[in-house]
């Protein structure tokens, strides 16, 4: 995917239409909150205050080589990265602080900055990470459930089995202003590190495409040398 269409795609996100809520009554309703496209896709012209979005990192933030992971929840690649590569990754050299491991994600579609906000419910990196493992492993799911609406309930199932509640996670989703934030660092992000496609790595900052764990491994190695 080029970066013409990943920035497409990121406005695409929220432009095109709502969140979902719960009414009071329990049925699920077009969400009420629209957000601007055009605010998304020129975060400097809109001004959008993007320093508060917390860095999703494990590791050794001391460690002399940095990882980051750019990935989306809704990708198929990202989803067996995670289900082989990264479990090597962690136990060679996350677990061990060898690495500052950073991960960011990429929004090309609604359900993806969903999952993206109820992972990001949980406050803290490594109960951030408890639920990617979660969505990642579930993804054929939740992402394949057809209509948005029962995509987001497939999430909230998620959440919920993570120990989110309801109430937290409805906040969570119907947080409009947090929408538009994480879409405007996404996008600040990609346009800095030339984001193409994903996974993408960034290992002290030279990018790198979806690979091989033995040659992630190389590289790694090679730059903490």
């Amino acid at each position: 995917m080029s970066r013409m269409m990943i920035v497409s795609a990121a406005v695409a996100v929220i432009g095109l239409g709502a969140w979902f809520v719960t009414s009071p009554s329990g049925t699920e309703e077009a969400a009420v909150a629209q957000i601007d496209p055009i605010g998304a896709a020129n975060a400097q012209e809109a001004d959008i205050d993007t320093s508060g979005v917390v860095e999703m990192r494990l590791g050794n933030p001391d460690a002399p080589v940095t990882v980051i992971e750019y990935a989306s929840f809704t990708c198929p690649h990202c989803a067996s990265f995670h289900a082989g590569a990264y479990k090597q990754l962690k136990a060679d050299y996350i677990d061990t602080g060898k690495i500052n491991f950073v991960y960011r994600e990429v929004y090309f579609d609604r359900p993806g900055i969903w999952a993206s906000m109820i992972a990001r419910c949980a406050g803290t990196p490594t109960a951030f990470f408890g639920i990617a493992d979660l969505i990642y492993e579930g993804q054929s799911t939740w992402a394949r459930a057809g209509d948005m609406v029962s995509i987001v309930n497939e999430l909230r199932r998620i959440g919920r089995l993570a120990g989110l509640d309801g109430d937290t996670m409805e906040a969570c989703l119907q947080d409009a202003e947090n929408a538009r934030t994480l879409v405007a660092w996404y996008q600040e992000n990609a346009q800095a590190d030339g984001i193409e496609s994903t996974p993408s790595f960034m290992i002290n900052g030279k990018k790198y495409t979806n690979m091989a764990y033995s040659d992630m491994a190389a590289l790694i190695d090679a730059a903490a040398e």
